[in-house]
C-alpha cells in the first residue's frame, strides 16, 4: 500500500509544474488576444489590486 503514496515534495513539485503550465497557456492566450473580454477585465482588475497592495506590504515589512 505504501507504493501508492507520493512523497509530499513530489506532490508539491507536480502541482507547481501544472500551475506553471496553466499560467504559461493563459499568458500565451492573453498575448494572442484569445481571452474572453470578461476574463481580460477580471485579470486587469486583479493586477491593479495587486499593484496597489505591493507598496503597503513592503512598508509593513520594513516597520
Amino acid at each position: 500500500m505504501n507504493a501508492d503514496v507520493i512523497p509530499r515534495a513530489q506532490a508539491i513539485a507536480n502541482a507547481r509544474r501544472a500551475l506553471d503550465l496553466a499560467r504559461a497557456r493563459r499568458d500565451a492566450d492573453r498575448a494572442a488576444g484569445r481571452l474572453a473580454p470578461e476574463a481580460e477585465l477580471i485579470m486587469r482588475r486583479l493586477e491593479r489590486e495587486q499593484r496597489q497592495q505591493t507598496p503597503a506590504r513592503a512598508h509593513r515589512a520594513a516597520a
